[in-house]
């Protein structure tokens, strides 16, 4: 008897203990071929822990990186293996796979280029992600289906939820390069990047890559179309961008969560955002 009471106790201590200690996965290195990039694409990707054990669906955020960095940021630099793991663990996040495409390889950035030459926003919507969506088992409801990133990876959060409101149920900028705010400053750096660029072509992807000009030209229609999160640190050089997106936001009444916290562009401020990003997108996911 006090042989079984012994194993009792052993067995309610370690068993818990065990089913705590599971881990997700991360992969790094994993590609897929692209026709409108001509070539092979990489993308990294967090597995949940109970994703190799389960048959069910997943709900997906997408989080992309920032410039300089590519697939394999938010895994090294950014630790998303260890925040996600433990925010599932602890309940403030509901288990998702988290997918990071790589847009460092190539050209650099989330977006269509102005002459038409790169395509990566048209193979992000049109390739990356009913590839991953038929690769891998996820819910593929808006309702299921967020986006987040950092810098310019914010920068493409705004853009692909403000382009696509009726794909992302969430959407978490962090530290994000916004785009010019207005068009004249617009057109100094389109001139400098694509100096054979008219006025109406400038004016034309201005009003598509600007977060501000697309925040005001936002439908009444589509106002609560996306739970939004911004979060930049208050010593950003990008913290002035990221508030006139914020006051854009109050005067069109967008409903939305604005923090400036103490810190930088560093990776030190980004970790601390992740998990907040987690809990954020998880009640976008859940039934109320």
């Amino acid at each position: 008897m006090l042989i079984k009471k012994i194993f009792l106790a052993i067995t309610m201590v370690v068993i818990p203990g065990l089913l705590l200690a599971q881990s997700g996965k991360v992969s790094d290195n994993l590609s897929l071929p692209s026709k409108i990039l001509n070539g092979d694409r990489k993308y990294g990707i967090y597995l949940p822990p109970d994703y190799a054990t389960s048959e069910r669906d997943y709900p997906v955020l997408y989080l992309l990186h920032g410039s300089g960095d590519d697939q394999t940021g938010w895994i090294q630099f950014g630790e998303v293996l260890n925040s996600a793991d433990k925010a599932i663990h602890a309940g403030s996040a509901t288990p998702m796979i988290i997918v990071m495409p790589d847009a460092n390889t190539g050209r650099r950035g989330y977006f269509n280029s102005m002459n038409g030459d790169w395509l990566y926003e048209d193979f992000f919507f049109k390739e990356f992600m009913p590839f991953i969506e038929k690769k891998y088992r996820i819910k593929k409801d808006k309702r299921f289906r967020a986006i987040s990133g950092l810098s310019m990876g914010g920068g493409g959060t705004f853009m692909y939820a403000l382009h696509h409101p009726e794909l992302f149920a969430a959407a978490a900028p962090l530290s994000a390069s916004v785009g010019p705010v207005t068009l004249d400053e617009a057109k100094v750096s389109y001139k400098r990047t694509t100096p054979d660029a008219t006025d109406q072509q400038m004016e034309a992807y201005y009003n598509r890559h600007s977060a501000v000009a697309l925040v005001k030209a936002m439908p009444d229609s589509t106002k609560n179309s996306v739970r939004w999160f911004i979060d930049c640190g208050d010593d950003d050089r990008l913290s002035p961008g990221n508030s006139f997106v914020h006051i854009a936001m109050k005067e069109k009444q967008v409903p939305h969560e604005f923090r400036m916290r103490d810190g930088g562009h560093t990776w030190t401020y980004w970790r601390e955002s992740l998990p907040k990003v987690l809990e954020f997108v998880s009640a976008s996911f859940h039934q109320y």
